[in-house]
């Protein structure tokens, strides 16, 4: 078996491998460096690399394997974090240059399950600055570039997750998702990208932006993995691999909600065409494509920001007031220009989104899951301020924002995976959004999908990366 090929470079592919020590994690490990090594310059996904750490890690692996103490299918398998989870003895910088020589005594919650479930630890993944943005242009560690087009975003907050895995430069990666920080990026980079429902993943010791939008998930290559990596991160049962190969090959009569006010306004005419045809896929299958209106979903945008300032000002409210000079302009600016809302709109706010969460709730009662855009556009170049939807233009971070946000509102568990490539062979989105903790029939039509079509299959070519 070729380690690094496109083709097997899957957990679902690889743990039986390792478990019949067909593969060594060490051996695996070792690849997946040296490629890091070769592409990292290139892409800048990783802030921190944990190369002899993972050696170690791999080699116990190794021996517990060889000694028939298998831990399960997380067990060897090289994943990567973003640099927003604390990591006990490891550096954990937020993207930041406040936070650049923060090391934690203990270890994120979801960060000690996946430890506990045998994963390698490659390193910690870039970000936007304290999770804050949708682009991935760091200020102080420098932009992520796309795997795809090195020119291009490789869309944020957790950008280095997303361009890692798209690389191959690890198998799994845990992100954070406030607005769509997780399947944002996923589909800039063509990945599976899973916000699962609030609060189903702790967020404990994950450094916060708003603690009442803040999600925790993983990015993927493939669905199955998305549901192996859900199982370890939420503690307790979820979809295994093969409960959803036997389901998701089975979505007749499945009812498949597709709201064409919000979700489909001002979208590039690409990404429609693409949306349109995976309609007709999962209409293919057997699924109920049905029209639904949904109400209040206008004002997603300014909602969500009147609740997300706020809450990360006072995160924030000492470093910004005595240290402003330490934040990118940006950031600082943004910040700044929000320091007077007053409690009332915030409070205002929050009875708005409690609001908004009943609605899209009594909405998801006549349908199992709503098939939407994750981003109304293609990945932009990373100096693009604005980007042309039709005849008009929109701000960059509103274009890429405004279909995430609705899951972050509403914190129903959501989905995005690749649904098929621009003329400029730049990768689209379809994102799923479930109902409330049924992430297994949100799997399902996803595995469903993904297997009907050939995008999965797809990741960018190695000497495309290489360019400096």
């Amino acid at each position: 078996m070729r380690i690094i090929n496109d083709e097997n470079l899957t957990i679902t592919k690889v743990a039986p491998l390792i478990r019949k020590r067909l593969l060594s994690p060490v051996e695996l490990t070792k690849a997946l460096l040296a490629r890091i090594e070769r592409l990292q310059p290139a892409l800048n996904a990783f802030i921190t690399i944990t190369s002899d750490l993972a050696l170690k890690q791999a080699r116990q692996a190794e021996r517990e394997i060889t000694k028939r103490r298998y831990r399960g299918a997380l067990h060897g398998i090289p994943i990567t974090i973003k640099d927003l989870f604390c990591t006990a003895g490891i550096r954990t910088t937020a993207g930041s240059k406040i936070l650049r020589n923060f090391v934690p005594t203990e270890n994120a919650i979801v960060v000690d399950r996946m430890r506990e479930a045998g994963t390698i630890l490659l390193g910690k993944t870039n970000l936007h600055e304290f999770a804050f943005g949708a682009t991935n242009v760091n200020p102080h560690y420098g932009p992520v570039h796309n795997p795809w087009d090195l020119d291009r975003i490789s869309g944020g907050s957790s950008g280095g997750s997303a361009a890692a895995v798209s690389a191959g430069l690890c198998l799994a990666s845990l992100g954070t998702d406030t607005g769509g920080s997780i399947r944002l990026p996923a589909a800039a980079c063509g990945v599976v990208g899973l916000k699962p429902t609030f609060g189903l993943v702790p967020t404990n010791g994950v450094i916060p932006l708003s603690f009442t939008l803040d999600h925790v998930g993983p990015l993927c290559r493939c669905v199955e993995d998305a549901a192996l990596m859900l199982g370890v991160m939420a503690g307790q049962h979820a979809p295994g691999p093969s409960g959803l190969r036997r389901s998701g090959k089975e979505i007749r009569n499945l009812r498949i909600g597709v709201p064409k006010n919000y979700f489909f306004d001002r979208l590039q005419s690409e990404v429609r065409h693409r949306l349109l045809a995976a309609h007709t896929a999962l209409e293919s299958m057997g699924a109920k494509i049905q029209e639904i209106k949904l109400e209040g979903i206008q004002e997603t945008v300014d909602l969500a920001a009147d609740i997300v300032f706020p809450e990360a000002l006072a995160f924030h409210w000492k470093w910004i007031k005595k240290r402003p000079g330490d934040y990118g302009e940006d950031l600082r600016t943004r910040m700044q220009n929000r320091m007077d809302q007053t409690a009332v709109t915030y409070l205002r706010a929050l009875q708005k989104r409690r609001q908004y969460a009943e609605s899209f709730k009594k909405v998801m009662e006549s349908v199992d899951v709503l098939a939407v855009p994750t981003i109304a556009i293609v990945a932009p170049r990373i100096d693009e301020q604005e980007v042309k939807i039709g005849r008009s233009k929109e701000i960059v971070r509103v274009a890429l924002l405004r279909l995430t946000f609705p899951g972050n509102l509403s914190g129903l568990p959501a989905i995005s995976l690749p649904c098929g490539f621009s003329r400029e062979k730049m990768p689209i989105g379809l994102q799923l959004i479930g109902r409330p903790f049924d992430e297994a029939t949100l799997l399902r039509v996803a595995l469903a999908y993904e297997q009907s079509t050939p995008w999965h299959k797809m990741f960018p070519r190695e000497e495309n990366m290489l360019r400096a």
